[in-house]
């Protein structure tokens, strides 16, 4: 009789675990497609996001990002939408010189003129002939109120908007 029992209990579990591997699966696949949590490591953002707030970033913002950045399919998203000025955003750092995502806030959006020093600068888009649409990002610069312009990212770059913050 022993024998029988431990040959249902196995049979049991043999059929859940298919169900059970299907539901981690599919878990992991939304879990990367749709939001990222990021850990804020400095105070540039103070006294909006302090060190070691956890900042949530919804990858649909914008639409979903696919292809580009050396995959088999080139750039392109699924219901697009645009990035609005004062947006706060995650993104792939434009620059070779430094790895990582980086956050930011959009001053100015393709067709929008900045101000420099030397002169203005049109951002680049679709609507500007450009190969796809560039957005003007600032980054706060600690607690003094200052701004630091980070300069163009593209949209490709971009991942998605921060829609919520978990302070610890």
């Amino acid at each position: 009789m022993k024998l029988q029992i431990t040959t249902n209990r196995a049979r049991k579990t043999a059929d859940w675990l298919p169900l059970l591997l299907v539901l981690v699966i599919l878990v992991f696949i939304v879990r990367t497609m749709t939001v990222s949590i990021l850990t804020v490591k400095g105070d540039a953002f103070s006294p909006l996001y302090q060190k070691g707030d956890m900042l949530v970033v919804n990858h649909w913002s914008y639409g979903l990002r696919t292809g580009g950045n050396g995959s088999l399919f080139s750039y392109g998203r699924l219901l697009r939408s645009p990035v609005r000025h004062g947006d706060i955003i995650a993104f792939d750092s434009p620059s070779d010189s430094i790895r990582g995502i980086m956050v930011g806030r959009c001053k100015a959006v393709p067709g929008d003129t900045i101000p420099l020093s030397g002169g203005t600068v049109l951002v680049p888009g679709l609507i500007t002939c450009a190969r796809e649409n560039y957005y003007w990002i600032e980054m706060p610069c600690g607690k003094h109120g200052k701004t630091t312009q980070l300069g163009l990212v593209a949209e490709s770059k971009i991942i998605g908007r921060v829609v919520k913050t978990i302070r610890w």
